[in-house]
């Protein structure tokens, strides 16, 4: 029985770190969606202009392009050799790719679009005219932005920010281009259901897509809380 303790152990920390893993790496890219969301959605919904329209494709590229092949770019750029990542790597001392921060970032471009377009749709339906008439008061755009506009879009934004949390906790492709699936370091959720089926261990597999699918059956039961508020 004294054999058998550590590889128990062994078992029991193979299936907990990829659950606590992605649970940091989704509360943080949930707090970066927070932030980067709201801003960006507001920036795009008052009015339209050219730099506008480029942030606005750039913002919604995850949904159209593939993945993986979104992730390949984002390497050449974040690598160690890349435009940003030698930039934070020779300031910082930081690397980007195959660590912890890689896999945030791929879970922030993953569900940033999921927050953005409805924060911006709001913004244009039913908050314009409520910026307007709180500029004509003389509130400053702080004023408006943190007291108007997200009181009169919270459904929108809680819609928004439920849909970016799960398509962060899924992603595959972008977080394997940065994250690179090691095992004890980088594998998140998803990526150790395909290592586990992979290997041929479909009990492991069943257990942690049963977690995944319980968060994210929680995800939707919010969803339709919202719509009802």
């Amino acid at each position: 029985m004294a054999l058998d303790a550590p590889a128990s152990s062994d078992v029991l920390m193979n299936i907990a770190f990829p659950i606590v893993f992605t649970a940091k790496v989704a509360v943080i890219s949930l707090a970066l969606h927070v932030l980067f969301g709201l801003l960006l959605g507001y920036y795009l919904g008052k009015k339209s202009s050219p730099m506008r329209s480029v942030v606005d494709t750039l913002v919604t590229l995850p949904l159209v392009f593939p993945p993986v092949a979104l992730g390949f770019l984002l390497l050449l750029l974040l690598g160690k050799t890349g435009l940003i990542g030698r930039f934070v790597t020779g300031v910082c001392g930081l690397e980007i790719i195959f660590n912890f921060w890689g896999v945030v970032i791929a879970a922030f471009i993953a569900g940033l679009p999921l927050i953005v377009k409805p924060v911006q749709a709001a913004v244009q339906s039913t908050a314009k005219s409520l910026i307007e008439a709180s500029y004509t008061l003389g509130k400053s755009e702080a004023t408006t932005f943190l007291f108007v506009v997200i009181p009169s879009i919270k459904k929108s934004i809680a819609g928004g920010l439920s849909l970016a949390f799960g398509r962060s906790l899924g992603e595959v492709g972008l977080t394997l281009m940065l994250g690179g699936n090691i095992v004890g370091r980088t594998n998140t959720l998803s990526l150790e259901i395909y290592n586990s089926v992979f290997t041929g261990e479909f009990e492991r597999a069943g257990f942690l897509a049963a977690v995944l699918g319980s968060v994210s059956l929680l995800i939707l039961l919010l969803l339709r809380r919202v719509s009802v508020i």
